[in-house]
């Protein structure tokens, strides 16, 4: 049967290895959760949301909302306004992080960060992925040219005027190709809404 000191060093390991520790992580190795909130009150531990402990003086990057979220919602994607400000393709820092689900999907239960959840069909919600690590927790966010195309799929949403901005920036800054972004307008169905503003930009 595993010691205390044990366990506490299996907890230590894995949330050097993930980043970010949630009580489920410790299932595996039956673990009881109430090692966390000792681990908190020796100072080895720092709860920073409900469900989520990193090790103390960890440093938030920018996205830290981002890793906290898909750390709870691993299954959804980071996309519209939060991915348009993760690719830099936007001046608007949304104070939601906008996570797309699949349209049957459980919608998560999620206290903070704040989340604006969008539903996006099975099509659309697997094509573009990028995978990016934040504080150590693999974080799926819409490639630039998907986003785009996703901004003009949700314009009523996020509106008209963002989704050009977004376009033009991604197209100035050579994030994505023509091709890049026909390929995504199909996949959203979204061709004729963006040909206008495609054909202007490489006019």
């Amino acid at each position: 049967m595993a010691t205390q000191s044990t366990r506490t060093d299996k907890i230590l390991e894995l949330v050097r290895k993930a980043g970010v520790l949630r009580p489920r992580d410790l299932e595996p190795y039956r673990i009881p959760r109430t090692y966390l909130s000792r681990l908190c009150a020796a100072g080895k531990l720092q709860r920073i949301g409900r469900g989520l402990y990193v090790l103390p003086g960890s440093r938030a990057t920018e996205h830290h909302s981002l890793a906290q979220v898909c750390k709870r919602v691993p299954n959804g994607v980071v996309c519209l306004l939060s991915a348009l400000r993760f690719h830099e393709l936007t001046t608007q820092a949304p104070f939601e992080v906008w996570l797309a689900i699949g349209e049957k999907a459980w919608r998560p239960r999620v206290e903070y960060p704040p989340l604006r959840i969008v539903r996006f069909s099975r099509t659309t919600l697997r094509a573009g992925i990028e995978e990016h690590r934040i504080e150590g927790v693999t974080v799926h966010v819409y490639s630039p040219a998907k986003t785009v195309a996703d901004c003009f799929k949700y314009r009523n949403k996020i509106g008209l005027d963002v989704a050009i901005e977004a376009l033009r920036e991604c197209w100035q800054s050579r994030r994505c190709t023509m091709d890049d972004l026909w390929h995504y307008a199909d996949i959203c169905r979204v061709r004729n809404v963006m040909r206008p503003y495609l054909e202007s930009i490489a006019a």
